[in-house]
């Protein structure tokens, strides 16, 4: 999808924008629209466990259900527990606790007992608690390297985002900074001397020192910003590659812009799925798993795909049945675990495991919309 026809198509298609344009996608409802505790009707289809959650769970976020599911990668979910209206990005610490951003702040959840500890309130101002695509307060969060912080990207609609520091003893805000519109992402540097908040709706990364909370911007449009809130080429998630720190961000399958933080310097390479993407992850050894929802225009884009690049540049990409949003991979390198929630039209309720050696994959049940997900 080159940028002149991309272009056409948000142009024959500027009334009816779907895709991550702004304004587009499903209403938003009131948070009493669905009951609050409301749990995915298959998360008792696998006996729960006696004791602690064993070591390989996957936990995934229900942006449809308002809960966290807690899934066994080889048979389904077992229990489900609330944590807040249309919880979006998680992040698991070394202490075994969660760290959840739903509309209505960070919920705090033992994973090893299944518990919700705590709900810490955002100090940020993001209007009425809804649950849909373009609900205001939290989307990408990440831990310290230490775990004693935790940083969580608040979407105010109709404005700059906004970027809170959580003091994770003391489960309260110590301090906020803005960053861009529609915090999509959130990461820390190898040292966490910087954090990193993906700005999908203003083109951009917004790099935030630890320590004073200074602030720079570096635009990351690699087929510029025309369009502004109804273009599809805006960024969505980044990953911090471990070789260098530079930061990894996919557009459409056909270009990975390569950030480096402390020049504010793009490098852009070449990529082969040629499918509009979103979640990405990357492996101790850099290999980059990008996840890729479908294509802008169907006439010429691919479908659905999970692209697992190699630290050297080779690609491979493996088809994916329907619409998927992040991907989680486990322990050992082997399985790539891809949410079916998606962000827009087009998700269900489960997560797709593929087999990394060959690409074959198959669905497990996974909670309601499943759109975060880590491996513990």
């Amino acid at each position: 999808m080159n940028r002149p026809r991309a272009l056409a198509v948000l142009a024959a298609s500027a009334a009816l924008l779907a895709g991550c344009a702004q304004g587009g996608g499903e209403p938003a409802r009131s948070a009493g629209s669905r009951p609050a505790t409301a749990a995915p009707s298959a998360v008792h289809a696998v006996p729960s466990p006696s004791g602690r959650t064993p070591a390989g769970t996957l936990l995934v976020t229900d942006f449809g259900s308002d809960t966290v599911t807690f899934v066994d990668p080889a048979r389904g979910p077992f229990a489900s527990v609330a944590v807040g209206t249309a919880p979006y990005g998680v992040a698991v610490g070394a202490d075994g606790r969660a760290w959840v951003s739903t509309a209505e702040g960070v919920a705090v959840v033992d994973t090893r007992t299944r518990t919700r500890l705590a709900l810490v309130p955002y100090r940020t101002a993001s209007g009425p608690v809804t649950d849909g695509e373009y609900r205001g307060g939290g989307m990408g969060i990440a831990l310290s390297p230490d775990g004693r912080l935790a940083y969580v990207g608040v979407n105010v609609p109709g404005g700059n985002g906004t970027l809170e520091v959580i003091d994770t003893a003391s489960l309260k805000v110590t301090d906020r900074v803005p960053v861009g519109r529609r915090p999509f992402d959130v990461d820390v540097s190898r040292d966490g001397a910087e954090v990193y908040a993906t700005g999908h709706d203003s083109f951009d990364v917004t790099a935030v020192r630890a320590d004073g909370l200074r602030t720079r911007r570096i635009e990351v449009a690699p087929y510029g910003t025309e369009g502004g809130l109804g273009s599809w080429l805006k960024p969505h998630y980044a990953a911090v590659r471990p070789s260098d720190g530079r930061l990894l961000l996919p557009f459409e399958g056909e270009r990975l812009v390569v950030v480096d933080p402390g020049t504010g310097r793009s490098e852009i390479l070449p990529m082969t799925a040629n499918t509009h993407q979103h979640g990405v992850t990357v492996t101790p050894d850099g290999t980059l798993l990008t996840v890729g929802t479908g294509p802008v225009d169907p006439a010429t884009d691919r479908g659905p795909s999970l692209t697992v690049r190699a630290p050297d540049g080779t690609e491979r990409v493996f088809p994916l049945e329907g619409p998927h949003e992040n991907v989680a991979v486990s322990r050992d390198g082997r399985t790539a675990y891809v949410t079916g929630g998606f962000t827009r039209d087009g998700f269900w309720d489960g997560l797709t495991v593929v087999d990394l050696s060959d690409g074959s994959a198959r669905r497990l049940p996974a909670g309601s919309r499943p759109l975060g997900v880590a491996v513990l």
